[in-house]
Formats: structure tokens, C-alpha cells, sequence
């Protein structure tokens, strides 16, 4: 059995590699994303002050820290049983669209756009935003950065700070925004709305209608039957702050609708020896391995998990796109694992126009901003990171120190269907020991859909490193095995 190694994977936050067991015959007998790295979260938080939450788990990730930052506080909120005021939520809100915007611009333009606009079998050394920028032109290099500058800066005016922020506490937020800080965050966000109408054109113009790139969405290789879940709004629309998390089962039918506190009831977790990101799977239905359809407990989360399960968009631009990638790719749900590129666009339009409905909420530059707390106990704190559903579960003790952390971080709940998507693509691109650049590129593309975090993924379930130590002898065959 011959190895084909992808090491370093590229276009990632975080380290991993691709290994590729080829048969006899050159196809692929079976492949694995293998991620090497350790943060282990949960246990270096144990013991510490519980108002420092907030602020130390943004360390997990220098891409995902408002989500950390958020889903910390919320999971604070419950603990001390208290409910932020109106204006609080509304400021978390718009700060967390601010993180959105940035976040998924990042990923579109710079991760995953290389693959479409400079194309998927192109020189390795022109798959990136500078070959995005050759292609596209100057001027929209320009818009890219500007507007993720944008979002970067409302994260800031809101949160202290453009990367780590630190306005989120307990029952609220630290700061209330003055109509100086409203009028500069209204005026980005008027241009986030026309920046992400450009963004799905150019989606349009250059992946829509291209009948290769079309055929390539919608293959077999990149498809898969999966469930999905996603945070939904009262009306079950996507909602990236609140809410409840909805499931739905590979036909679009809700499977489950539950509350944060109850997310033990719903997710329970596998772990591999060969990696240190744990396999979130539904409990309901157990885990069987790694298989799609209506019998495995595989979930997506994320952009296109977001969509699948809810009945729609928040605001009026994002619902038409909405209605649009449906209606082209064939009904809800889509299975297409490409299709994450397109969800994501359409989010960034969702995000922009909420951004702007709050900036221009009455109540948004309100001085009341905290309420206070109550006695510490346990609570848990769901957001929807730009990956997807992230989950802070604390429990306390009676000086409010940090007993216990679970963290189920958007990448974990993904971490089984990227393995099942890098599987299933490798099989479908290389046959009879047939391999260049451009067909292990498109390998990798399984995976980059999803745009993973492995420095945000990488916990294991009971704060120990499942190692595995493999001993090869000059001839390459392993001889030995150690493992904990």
C-alpha cells in the first residue's frame, strides 16, 4: 500500500496534513486529514477567575476570537442567571456582525476564491490573493482589504480591540457607543451591503457561469448527505448571536430544535487515535463511522449547515440570494460541499444589512448596558462562529472559579464530514496511482469549503493527548507501536 502525503494542507488556520492510502491498484483505499497539534482549552482553564473567560479563551484563535469572546460571556450570562439589557444584546450584535464581516471576506478572497478565480489546477505559486488580485484587478485588491478593515474596525470601536476584544462581561457589555462611534460604524456598514452585492456578482460572473465550475459544485465527489444544524431565530431564520439550534435530517425536515443548556442531550463525542480533534456526532442516532445519510449521526455545520437549517434570511438582499442558490442548485436542502462558498456570500450580505439595521436602532447608543448578576452556578453559551455553532459550557463553584470547561468548537462539530469530504474527494480525482498538483489541490478544496480552525479544534474529551507513536524500520514498515 503506497502513502500519499499532503503536509503542510494549505489556505487553513491552524496545521494539518492529508495521507492518502492508495491500493494495490493506485486508487485510493481510504484517506485521512491528520491534524498534529494540542491547545487543550479546557484544562488550563480550570481553576481560574470566571470573569477572565472572556478574555482568555480569545486566545484559542487569532481568526475566531469575537465568537470565543461571545459565546463566553453568554455562557457567563447563564451561569450568574442574568438577561442583558436590550441595548447590551443589540452592541454584542453588532459587534459580532463586525467579526462576520472580516471573517468571512477573509475566507472568500483569500482562502477559497484562489481555487475558482485563478482556478483549481493552476500553478501552486498563483493560487493565492495575489493571483485573486491579478485576475480580478487592482481596484477590487483594494475593496477587499478595505472592507475587511471595515469589519475589523467595528469589532474595535465596539469591543476595545480588533482581534482580541474585551467589552463583554457578565449580564452585559463594558461600554455603551457614542453617536460619533454610530455614525462611523453606519457608514461601513452602508458599504459592507454594496461590498457583499459585489461579491456575489463576481461569484455570478465567474463560478455561476462557468458550466465546469457548475458541474464541479454539484459532482459526486464533493456531495454529500448529511444533517445539518444551525442557530435560528424565533422564525427560524439564521441568527448568529440567539437563539435556539435547530437540526434537520438529510430531506430538510427538523430533526431537533433545542436550547443551549440542553446541547448534552442532542451531541455526544467520538474521539479517533490517529488525531487530536474529537468527532461530535447526534446522540439520537449514534455513531456508525465515517458514513452520510439519514442512519449516521454525522452533522455539517457552518455557512451551508446554517442555511439547510433554517427557513431563511433575516433580511430582505440575503433571503433573494437565498432563494437563488436553491432554485440553482436543485431545492433545499443542498448537499454540495462547494456550496459552503456560496452560503458564505450570502451570510456576508445577512451580517452587512444587520449591521446596519442595529447601527440605526434607536436604542443602540443607550447608556443602559448591564444589568447585574446573581449567584454562580453552570451555564452553557452557543454562538455561530463564522465556522459554525460553537459551544462555552462552565460550571462553578461558590467562588465563582472555573470548575470545569467543555468547548465544541465549529471545526469539532465538522471535524467527521471533512474527514468524509478529503475520503470521498480523493477517491473521486485519483485512479490508478494518476497524481499531480492540481488533482491533490483539488483534494484539499474538501476541506477548505469549511474554511476549518484547527487551533480552534484541537481539545480532547478528557484533557489527556490520545498519542499514538509509530516506529518504521530504514524500509519505511512500521515496527513498532506505542500508544496512550
Amino acid at each position: 500500500m503506497k502513502l500519499i502525503s499532503i503536509d503542510p494542507i494549505t489556505r487553513l488556520e491552524g496545521h494539518g496534513k492529508i495521507d492518502i492510502f492508495l491500493d494495490d491498484a493506485g486508487n485510493v483505499a481510504n484517506a485521512y486529514m491528520v491534524i498534529p497539534e494540542l491547545r487543550g482549552f479546557e484544562k488550563f482553564c480550570e481553576g481560574r477567575k470566571v470573569e477572565d473567560m472572556p478574555i482568555i479563551t480569545t486566545r484559542i484563535c487569532g481568526v475566531c476570537p469575537v465568537a470565543h469572546h461571545m459565546a463566553s460571556a453568554k455562557a457567563l450570562d447563564a451561569a450568574f442567571n442574568v438577561e442583558p439589557t436590550e441595548t447590551a444584546k443589540k452592541l454584542r450584535e453588532l459587534e459580532y456582525c463586525g467579526y462576520i464581516i472580516y471573517d468571512h471576506i477573509l475566507h472568500f478572497y483569500f482562502l477559497g476564491a484562489p481555487d475558482f478565480v485563478v482556478g483549481p489546477d493552476a500553478p501552486a505559486a498563483e493560487r493565492n490573493i495575489l493571483g485573486v488580485i491579478k485576475k480580478a484587478g487592482l481596484d477590487v485588491g483594494k475593496d477587499v482589504i478595505k472592507h475587511r478593515a471595515y469589519g475589523q474596525r467595528i469589532t474595535a470601536i465596539l469591543g476595545g480591540k480588533a482581534t482580541h476584544p474585551a467589552s463583554a462581561l457578565p449580564g452585559g457589555i463594558s461600554k455603551a457607543l457614542s453617536e460619533e462611534g454610530r455614525l462611523e460604524i453606519e457608514k461601513m456598514a452602508k458599504s459592507c451591503v454594496e461590498f457583499a452585492k459585489f461579491s456575489l456578482q463576481l461569484f455570478s460572473d465567474v463560478v455561476l457561469k462557468n458550466e465546469a465550475y457548475v458541474d464541479l459544485i454539484r459532482s459526486d465527489i464533493y456531495t454529500m448527505r448529511t444533517y445539518y444544524m444551525g442557530l435560528v431565530d424565533g422564525n427560524n431564520k439564521v441568527n448568529f448571536y440567539d437563539g435556539k439550534v435547530r437540526v434537520v435530517d438529510p430531506e430538510g425536515k427538523e430533526f431537533v430544535k433545542f436550547a443551549p443548556s440542553e446541547y448534552l442531550d442532542v451531541i455526544e463525542e467520538h474521539v479517533e487515535p490517529w488525531t487530536y480533534v474529537k468527532l461530535p456526532y447526534l446522540k439520537k442516532i449514534g455513531w456508525k463511522g465515517f458514513v452520510d445519510g439519514s442512519e449516521s449521526g454525522v452533522y455539517r455545520v457552518g455557512p451551508l449547515g446554517r442555511l439547510n437549517a433554517s427557513d431563511g434570511m433575516s433580511t430582505p438582499l440575503a433571503q433573494q440570494e437565498f432563494e437563488r442558490m436553491y432554485e440553482a442548485l436543485g431545492g433545499k436542502p443542498v448537499h454540495s460541499t462547494l456550496a459552503f462558498h456560496w452560503a458564505r456570500l450570502i451570510e456576508l450580505m445577512n451580517v452587512s444589512e444587520r449591521a446596519l439595521e442595529l447601527v440605526q436602532d434607536s436604542d443602540i447608543t443607550g447608556e443602559d448596558v448591564r444589568s447585574s448578576v446573581g449567584a454562580p452556578g453552570e451555564g452553557v453559551g452557543i454562538v455561530e462562529a463564522a465556522r459554525g455553532t460553537l459551544i462555552h459550557h462552565y460550571v462553578l463553584d461558590e467562588d465563582a472559579l472555573v470548575k470545569k470547561v467543555n468547548l465544541i468548537v465549529a471545526t469539532t462539530n465538522n471535524s467527521a464530514a471533512i474527514n468524509m469530504s478529503v475520503r470521498d474527494a480523493a477517491r473521486g480525482l485519483i485512479k490508478r496511482g494518476v497524481i499531480d498538483d492540481g488533482l491533490l489541490n483539488m483534494v484539499e478544496m474538501a476541506f477548505r469549503a469549511y474554511d476549518p480552525c484547527m487551533a480552534c479544534a484541537t481539545h480532547f474529551a478528557v484533557g489527556e493527548m490520545p498519542l499514538v507513536v509509530r516506529v518504521f524500520d530504514c524500509e519505511g514498515d512500521v515496527v513498532r507501536v506505542l500508544s496512550r
